[in-house]
Parts: C-alpha cells; sequence; structure tokens
C-alpha cells in the first residue's frame, strides 16, 4: 500500500509561484510512475504532469509546459511540482498519484493511488 501526502498549496497572485510537495510512504518501487492532477470546481480532474521514478523522464499536458516542471527526490520519497507564471485559471485542487509501472497515464483511472489534495488559488 501506497500513501501520498500532499503539501504546498495556498493562495498567491496572478504571476507569482509554488511549489506543491507530495510526500510517498509505503511500499513505493522503482517502476512506479508519479503524477499530478488538478480539479477545479465543477470541472473533471486533468492531467497536469507526470515523472517515472527511476529515470525521471516527464511528460507535461500542454497547458504547463514550459511554466510548471516536476521533479523528485528518491532519498525523501517526495516528488514536487514547480508552478511559475500562475494564471488564476490555474486555481484548482492538485492530487498527487501513484501508477504501478514505468509508463505514465494521463487519465485519472490509469492511477492506483492518490493523496487528499492541496488548494492552490490564484488571484487576478
Amino acid at each position: 500500500q501506497v500513501q501520498l501526502v500532499e503539501s504546498g498549496g495556498g493562495l498567491v497572485q496572478a504571476g507569482g509561484s509554488l511549489r506543491l510537495s507530495c510526500a510517498a510512504s509505503g511500499r513505493i518501487f522503482s517502476s512506479y510512475a508519479m503524477a499530478w492532477f488538478r480539479q477545479a470546481p465543477g470541472k473533471e480532474r486533468e492531467f497536469a504532469a507526470a515523472i517515472n521514478w527511476s529515470t525521471s523522464s516527464t511528460y507535461y499536458a500542454d497547458s504547463m509546459k514550459g511554466r510548471f516542471t516536476i521533479s523528485r527526490d528518491n532519498a525523501k520519497n517526495t516528488v514536487y511540482l514547480q508552478m511559475n507564471s500562475l494564471k488564476p485559471e490555474d486555481t484548482a485542487v492538485y492530487y498527487c498519484a501513484a501508477r504501478r509501472g514505468i509508463r505514465w497515464a494521463v487519465t485519472p483511472s490509469g492511477y492506483d493511488f492518490w493523496g487528499q489534495g492541496t488548494q492552490v488559488t490564484v488571484s487576478s
């Protein structure tokens, strides 16, 4: 079993930055893929970024490319999402997810474990 705990959300002005953290505990293997999703009120959960736990290869949704950076610290079992140039439309609850297997997925159904989410609010 894997437990995921997100932190780092908050209120920021447009153009600002935040760094989200996802601390993983339990049986995280090198063949896991990790991802960040987000969900705005009234909208479906949306893929943001993913990283392979062992190779650090990454993948981003087009709307986040160039502004968001996903990374991981194996020693701390933690995955990060650095978010720059934030926009009001980035306002959402951000979720960390883990998936067994090397390849990431871009749909929520592709992930086996989820954190509780952290709120990010970007004011204009």
